[in-house]
């Protein structure tokens, strides 16, 4: 699976942010600078981690100024550790200074996200391989595609990129419909689609794989609870998909994935993670 993220998505995304940086005017301060002066600039990590936002940061300088000369030395998936130079930008010292935040601020926040995924993926994989971690659809607005792929760069699989990949019925659609209905209903409307029903109880989970779901998401559910759904559920149908969700951390996934599950599910990979930090150390060249 790629770890890059869609070309158009990066272009968008990039665009947006520096016309916000940039403003009407332009750098105002940069324009101080004799636009004559050359200049290289180093990027940093002032921290161990792993990269992610290589491509909008190319982005950024390439838009900012088409003749900077950009080397990343590391890419999107790898592991970083403080001090590292993971890129060189060389040209324009105007250019590279009205590019600069724009290009950290994507490398800074999506090597947070891969690094938080990597982090979960290793004490996960650490008692059993074969589960894989999740994302949601609690992202960014605007930034999906972007933080998606960072994900996938820390080892992380991709959950519903949007409401129109899968069926995924959760409690607020359920207070409106059964369960048995809703699944058949769906089945019947999306043959060919996954549909997977969020469950707070093991007669849920049971009653959603009767009416013919092909996964069910264990929602807020302590491990054992998990580990006696997951039993009753591969003897009532053993090709059922079960994820596990609902505040799930690094220090508890690794009894979920004891527990027997397919996959671990974290909102927190993409909506409240700590950027990795980076920095951009110039010098006249």
């Amino acid at each position: 699976m790629s770890v890059d993220p869609p070309t158009a998505e990066v272009e968008r995304a990039v665009r947006l942010a520096l016309d916000e940086d940039l403003g009407p005017a332009g750098d105002l301060t940069g324009a101080l600078i004799d636009e004559a002066v050359v200049a290289s600039a180093d990027v940093v990590t002032r921290e161990d981690g792993v990269l992610a936002g290589e491509a909008c940061a190319r982005a950024a300088f390439r838009l900012v100024d088409a003749a900077l000369e950009v080397a990343f030395f590391l890419h999107d998936g790898d592991r970083v550790a403080g001090g590292d130079v993971i890129a060189t930008v060389t040209g324009s010292m105007r250019s590279i200074l009205a590019a600069e935040r724009t290009a950290l601020n994507f490398l800074c926040h999506l090597s947070g996200i891969s690094t938080a995924t990597r982090t979960l993926v290793d004490a996960v994989h650490a008692v059993n391989e074969r589960v894989v971690v999740l994302d949601t659809r609690k992202t960014t607005p605007g930034l999906r595609a972007l933080e998606k792929a960072a994900v996938r760069a820390g080892g992380g699989t991709n959950h519903r990129a949007s409401l129109s990949d899968a069926v995924l019925l959760k409690d607020n659609h359920l207070g409106v419909v059964s369960i048995s209905d809703a699944v058949r209903a769906a089945v019947s409307r999306y043959p060919s689609t996954r549909v997977q029903v969020e469950c707070d109880t093991e007669a849920q989970a049971v009653e959603a794989i009767a009416a013919g779901a092909t996964a069910v998401l264990l929602d807020n559910m302590d491990p054992a609870r998990v580990a006696a759904c997951v039993t009753r559920i591969r003897t009532t149908r053993p090709e059922t998909f079960v994820e596990a969700s609902g505040g799930i951390t690094v220090a508890t996934a690794p009894a979920y994935a004891k527990a027997g599950v397919d996959a671990v599910s974290s909102g927190a990979l993409t909506h409240s993670v700590r950027v990795l930090d980076l920095g951009l150390d110039l010098h006249e060249g």
